[in-house]
C-alpha cells in the first residue's frame, strides 16, 4: 500500500523597494539550487519537522495574480514535476528539488509571464511535500504561525536579491492563505473589496457558488468554475442603478447618469481583467429582463 504524500503550499514573497524593478525572472539551474537550499534551512528553522519532508521550488519569481489562480496551477506544475525528479526520499530527510532555466525558459509551465512583471510583490513558489502525518504538523504550524514569524534569513534574501537582481526590502515566507489575506488587504485598499468574496471562492472553493450584487458595482456570478458579468442597457442600468449612482435616491440629470453609466462599464472591465489575470474564465452576458435572473 502506497503512502499518502501531503503538500504544503507556500511563497516567499520579496517586496521590493519602490520604483526598483528585476534584472531577470529566472535563474539558471547552478543559482536556484543554492537558493532553494536556503529556503529549505529557513522552514526547516521555523518547523523542524520540515527537514523532513522533499522541498520543491522554481528558480523564478511570479507575481501574485500567477500563483492565485483556481487550482495553484504554478504548485501544481512544481508538485507533478517534482515527483518524477530523479532520486527517492531518505528516511527522515527531505530532498531539495530546484527548477532552473535553460534559455531563459523553466520546465514545463513554470516560465512567468512578462504581462505580470514589473510589480512590487514577488514570490518564488515552493511546496513541502511528504508523509502525511509529518506535512499535516508542519502546516499546521505554517497556517498558524508564518506570516507573524516567517521572516527569511538575511542570507537568503541577499542571494534572492543579488541571484535576481532586485532591491529587496523585506522577505519572508507565506502559506497560500497568508497570501489570500494579504491580497484582500491590497484589494481594499485599491478600492477592490466588494470583488474580493468572488475571486476567494473561486480560489478556495471553486465548486461554490458566489455573487456580486451590490449596485452601483457590477451585476457578477461565478458558477461552474467562471464568471458571468451581466451587461445592461442604459435604460436597465437606470433603472437598477440610478439611486446608487445619486447616492440618496433622488433624480440626478442625464449629464451625471450618463458619467455613472459609463464609470460602470470601466468598472466591468476592471473587474473583468482582474479576474481573467487570476485565471477565471469570464462571461459577459447580454440581459434583457431581470439580470440576476439570467445569469
Amino acid at each position: 500500500m502506497s503512502e499518502t504524500i501531503l503538500h504544503v503550499l507556500g511563497a516567499l514573497a520579496l517586496e521590493l523597494t519602490p520604483g526598483s524593478s528585476a534584472a531577470r525572472d529566472t535563474l539558471p539551474q547552478r543559482e536556484a539550487g543554492p537558493l532553494a537550499a536556503a529556503m529549505a534551512r529557513d522552514l526547516a528553522r521555523f518547523a523542524p519537522e520540515a527537514a523532513a519532508l522533499d522541498l520543491t521550488t522554481a528558480g523564478a519569481h511570479y507575481d501574485p495574480v500567477e500563483l492565485l489562480r483556481p487550482g495553484w496551477p504554478i504548485h501544481q506544475e512544481l508538485d507533478q514535476l517534482g515527483a518524477r525528479a530523479p532520486g527517492g526520499r531518505d528516511e527522515g530527510s527531505g530532498r531539495i528539488i530546484a527548477f532552473g532555466s535553460h534559455d531563459g525558459r523553466l520546465p514545463g509551465a513554470l516560465s512567468p509571464s512578462p504581462d505580470y512583471a514589473g510589480g512590487p510583490l514577488r514570490l518564488v513558489p515552493w511546496s513541502l511535500a511528504g508523509a502525511a502525518g509529518i506535512a499535516r504538523s508542519v502546516g499546521e504550524a505554517c497556517e498558524r504561525d508564518l506570516m507573524e514569524r516567517g521572516m527569511a534569513g538575511a542570507d537568503t534574501a541577499l542571494l534572492a536579491q543579488e541571484a535576481f537582481g532586485l532591491q529587496v526590502e523585506h522577505a519572508r515566507y507565506l502559506t497560500m492563505h497568508d497570501l489570500c489575506a494579504l491580497m484582500a488587504m491590497q484589494y481594499e485598499h485599491a478600492g477592490l473589496a466588494p470583488l474580493w468574496p468572488v475571486l476567494e471562492t473561486a480560489l478556495l472553493s471553486p465548486d461554490r457558488e458566489a455573487w456580486l450584487d451590490a449596485p452601483p458595482e457590477p451585476l457578477l456570478r461565478y458558477a461552474d468554475r467562471e464568471a458571468r458579468i451581466a451587461l445592461l442597457t442604459p435604460t436597465a442600468w437606470r433603472a437598477r442603478n440610478a439611486a446608487a449612482a445619486d447616492g440618496n435616491g433622488k433624480d440626478i440629470d442625464d449629464e451625471r447618469l450618463q458619467r455613472a453609466f459609463s464609470h460602470y462599464e470601466a468598472r466591468q472591465r476592471q473587474f473583468a481583467a482582474l479576474l481573467r489575470a487570476h485565471g477565471v474564465p469570464v462571461t459577459f452576458a447580454h440581459c434583457q429582463g431581470d439580470p440576476a435572473a439570467e445569469l
